[in-house]
């Protein structure tokens, strides 16, 4: 049977179907790992920063406190797809995003921790629609200041540079 669609669509429709199979669980500790029977329908790499602001902390010091990251998401192959901000929350240009809980984390050490993320609530239809698990890992830099806040910085805010690839879980179908 002949098929209806152009060479070139097809090609990239199976290309398209072939990464999604293909893309492999990454290897993190027991701590990080997603549900069972989930896999891996989405990996975006973000470039921002972590927004960090000068505040009192319950033991009456001040204290660098993350308020929120912001940083743009790009596909394997650097196009821009979305967007990562306070919630947290993932966006991506197609109109979907979830809201997240972080759920269990792994210190590094120079960089923010990797964390394990629960859904907990979904926004518009799309590619993120049936996600329900998020991975951060291979986090480079975004760490808070190590000093500068005190009381008469208190409110001030400061942006660090962070990298990080942001692994995206559905239930397999």
């Amino acid at each position: 049977m002949k098929s209806s669609l152009p060479f070139a669509v097809s090609v990239v429709l199976f290309a398209a179907i072939a990464h999604a199979q293909s893309t492999p669980t990454p290897q993190v500790p027991d701590t990080l790992k997603v549900p069972a029977g989930e896999e891996v329908t989405l990996v975006a790499h973000a470039t921002g920063s972590q927004v960090y602001i000068c505040q009192a902390v319950p033991d009456g010091k001040f204290a660098w406190t993350l308020k929120a990251p912001e940083a743009e998401l790009h596909d394997n192959m650097g196009a821009l797809i979305g967007y990562h901000s306070a919630g947290p929350t993932w966006k991506l240009n197609d109109g979907s995003g979830v809201k997240g809980k972080a759920v269990a984390k792994v210190e590094q050490p120079e960089a923010i921790p990797w964390l394990l993320v629960t859904v907990v609530e979904h926004i518009g239809a799309g590619k993120l629609g049936r996600v329900t698990t998020i991975q951060r890992l291979n986090t480079k830099q975004g760490l808070a200041p190590s000093s500068g806040c005190d009381a008469a910085n208190q409110g001030k805010e400061t942006k660090s540079a962070y990298t990080a690839d942001y692994y995206f879980y559905a239930p397999k179908p």
